[in-house]
């Protein structure tokens, strides 16, 4: 099964994933865990990537894509990806059907996490408490929610139009979130 787990930053979707990973096996390809991994690693290319993540930007497609791309391998062998962060635009979105239907895959899942921009400010403010996650301040966060909502959320009814997108109320407790998940993958869009 290869799931997109849809939802602005800080929807949960990293919570929801490693949930889905332990259970049914699947890789989890998280964007941002990739771009952070690179950050982290001091490369040139992490240096490029924090730059622009921590002005709120988004990383080149071309990037993005090659990041997924290199990992996707291991995901099909492994039963399946849920895509976290990802696609974030019509051409990503393109470009991960292209990479599939190369392996005769598909998306088989879109699950859509509603949420409410304003807790989701709240819950940024205190994750950046936290953890300190440079990406996480609420400068940037508000620039990376506005460009979801520009460029991502868009996106919605290229899935809808495919009969796989299922919404789901993303405000409630994780293990809420978690059911209605399980019951959205269990029923198909």
């Amino acid at each position: 099964m290869n799931l997109i787990l849809f939802g602005p930053p800080a929807a949960g979707k990293g919570t929801q994933a490693k949930r889905l990973v332990e259970q049914r096996g699947m890789v989890q390809l998280s964007t941002g865990d990739m771009l952070r991994e690179a950050i982290a690693s001091g490369s040139e290319l992490g240096k490029q990537c924090q730059e622009i993540m921590s002005k709120g930007g988004l990383i080149a497609d071309d990037i993005v894509i090659a990041l997924i791309e290199a990992r996707l391998k291991e995901a099909e062998d492994a039963g399946g990806a849920i895509f976290d962060g990802f696609p974030r635009t019509l051409g990503q979105a393109e470009a991960l059907d292209a990479m599939l239907a190369k392996l005769g895959k598909q998306i088989d899942a879109v699950v859509r996490l509603k949420v409410d921009d304003s807790a989701l400010l709240d819950r940024v403010a205190k994750r950046y408490a936290d953890q300190g996650r440079p990406d996480d301040n609420p400068e940037s966060f508000k620039v990376r929610l506005d460009a979801y909502n520009r460029n991502t959320a868009p996106l919605l009814p290229y899935y809808a139009d495919k009969g796989l997108l299922t919404e789901v109320d993303g405000m409630g407790s994780i293990e809420s979130v978690a059911a209605a998940i399980d019951g959205a993958l269990a029923t198909p869009a």
